[in-house]
């Protein structure tokens, strides 16, 4: 009995951890951002594709950044794990990074859109946005503006939007964008993770080119070799929650039942590095796999009316 309790535990834990990126493709000479790496899903991420190229940790804690870069660049022997700081919830700091960055390196290949809040009291960035649209969403939106080019540049490049299945319980309220009438921190959350999605299926949209044609079952072509694609990491036991002690307490209880950080960052490497997806754009991916998008998040009016008021927002022109 004792055995088959164990491999059924097992069976279950293999569960749970999901898919796993094969790909080992080497990104010599390639540069890779990613914002949120200093903890979670993105320093695991930032790990392994530190074994295989030059990454640069865009994040705010600095002191926090660090630790996790000289841990990286002593476990992978790779020096050009690089820090950053970059504090998404102030476009002013998201402008001084892109500047610093766009002065310091001629090469963008994989900007992995990876930082989040989650479960925040109600509460709002620098700029007057509330803090999970505007960190989750535009910050991001207004990272990749700026970087935009660069990855143009350097194409073949890759946009990778670390999303959540919590975009299906998401609706973007236009009426209430930074809620204001109305405010619950777990919705607030969902809205902006369907944020996410959306931005990423017209992103893909519009750098597709009007001449490309749509191929096979999920696969697009990309215009200029440059895809936008997101996804699902799993239930993660990860410092996300910190804002919740209930949600801190469950985690800590039903962590067999939670993928670690490693198997959390599994599909953002698998959508960063994998061969296959050379060619694919505006997919939505989970446990390494094209996953399913809720009806909100196929909503391509919807889709273009968040990127008009993204930009109206930010104050910027990105036709």
């Amino acid at each position: 009995a004792p055995r088959a309790v164990t491999a059924a535990a097992l069976s279950c834990r293999r569960y749970v951890a999901g898919g796993r990126c094969k790909s080992a493709a080497k990104l010599e000479g390639k540069v890779a951002v990613i914002t949120g790496a200093n903890t979670g899903i993105g320093k695991e991420t930032a790990r392994d594709l530190a074994r295989r190229g030059k990454v640069i940790i865009a994040c705010r804690d600095m002191a926090k950044a660090e630790a996790a870069a000289s841990e990286i660049r002593a476990e992978t022997g790779n020096q050009q794990v690089i820090v950053r700081k970059l504090d998404l919830a102030d476009t002013k700091s998201i402008r001084e990074f892109a500047e610093k960055f766009l002065a310091e390196e001629e090469e963008l290949h994989i900007l992995i859109n990876n930082a989040g809040v989650m479960l925040c009291p109600y509460s709002k960035t620098a700029d007057g946005f509330e803090m999970h649209l505007g960190v989750n969403h535009l910050g991001h939106f207004l990272l990749t503006f700026l970087l935009l080019e660069r990855l143009k540049e350097s194409a073949p490049a890759r946009i990778v939007n670390v999303s959540s299945l919590a975009h299906h319980g998401g609706r973007i309220r236009f009426h209430d964008l930074h809620g204001e009438k109305s405010y619950n921190r777990g919705l607030a959350y969902c809205h902006s993770k369907l944020a996410n999605v959306l931005f990423t299926r017209e992103l893909a949209r519009r750098l597709q080119g009007k001449s490309q044609r749509r191929a096979g079952s999920f696969l697009h072509l990309a215009f200029e070799h440059l895809t936008a694609n997101a996804l699902h990491p799993g239930s993660v036991h990860s410092e996300l929650v910190r804002h919740s002690s209930v949600m801190t307490w469950l985690w800590k209880i039903f962590s067999f039942f939670l993928k670690t950080p490693w198997e959390g960052a599994q599909t953002s490497v698998y959508c960063a590095v994998a061969e296959e997806l050379d060619s694919v754009t505006g997919q939505y991916f989970s446990d390494c796999q094209p996953a399913y998008v809720a009806p909100r998040g196929r909503d391509d009016e919807t889709a273009k009316k968040l990127w008009s008021v993204s930009c109206e927002l930010l104050g910027i022109q990105w036709d």
